[in-house]
């Protein structure tokens, strides 16, 4: 049976990450140290540990068939891949920077100046929109420092919590784009490894919809139901079971992460009561 080839990082910060979704996924990983290719027991997938810059163009050639990889990164090769997923984790943003001490607050700062950076391309189309013309002095790696040693008037750099930028004298000033980690596709990926990546998507896509949503439990007075209901809106329809109590029923349905808060004081605002919250480990519509 034809097994659909998987590229991830091979370290860094989206290793970790995809190993993770994987498992989550129900798929088994058993690599040994410095393996850099595993086959899944109990899933048609092999996983190939590769440097995360060679990934867009083994994608591109068909050596692989899916990738998990920095959008940051996919956007700078340009190669023209679909992303079938993002998948919510190393979120972060590439951005320009500059030395603290200075009064700027936008990219025309770097007019007729320096920029370091690894991401030429990318910085390249900003400034091209902007209007902007500068020098771009490309450095692979520590391109934080290029501004302290007078090699470059500031950066344009991934940024994920901006702890590196403040121990090296420096601050955001605009970004270019915000990135995730995505699970992209080759462009000549065969019929029969499409059937396998849809059931890898349907595993995962199952687990990021757990991750965004929460399980709620509530008390509440039957009079009360209707308007309940219309406060939750992610499932078709909550389940009610009747309690003891006369009057009384116990409603059970799913909340959006990102609502959280607001609908808790609408629930308790209606007339809901003893409201427990429990995380879901997997979400299958």
């Amino acid at each position: 049976m034809s097994k659909l080839k998987l590229a991830i990082q091979k370290s860094g910060r989206l290793n970790e990450g995809s190993l993770t979704l994987l498992k989550k996924s129900g798929i088994d990983i058993n690599n040994r140290r410095d393996q850099l290719k595993v086959t899944a027991p109990n899933f048609p997938l092999e996983i190939l540990y590769l440097r995360n810059s060679d990934i867009p163009q083994y994608l591109q050639d068909g050596v692989v068939d899916i990738g998990i990889i920095g959008e940051n990164l996919l956007i700078e090769k340009n190669k023209n891949l679909e992303v079938v997923e993002k998948l919510g984790f190393s979120k972060c943003r590439l951005s320009l920077a500059i030395p603290k001490e200075i009064e700027a607050k936008s990219a025309s700062y770097f007019k007729g100046k320096k920029i370091a950076t690894s991401y030429p391309n990318t910085l390249r189309a900003f400034l091209n929109k902007q209007n902007i013309n500068c020098d771009i002095h490309i450095i692979s790696g520590s391109v934080e420092i290029a501004p302290n040693i007078g090699l470059a008037d500031g950066i344009c750099d991934v940024v994920s919590s901006g702890s590196t930028l403040f121990k090296n004298g420096l601050k955001e000033i605009q970004v270019i784009l915000k990135s995730e980690a995505v699970l992209a596709k080759s462009p000549i990926i065969s019929k029969q490894k499409g059937e396998i990546l849809d059931n890898l998507l349907f595993r995962i896509r199952a687990v990021l919809r757990s991750k965004n949503s929460k399980y709620i439990l509530m008390n509440i007075p039957n009079d009360k139901i209707k308007a309940v209901t219309k406060i939750l809106p992610v499932l078709k329809s909550p389940t009610i079971l009747p309690l003891a109590q006369k009057g009384w029923s116990s409603l059970h349905s799913v909340i959006n992460e990102s609502q959280f808060w607001k609908v808790i004081d609408e629930l308790k605002a209606s007339g809901a009561e003893d409201i427990l919250i429990i995380p879901i480990d997997k979400m299958v519509l």
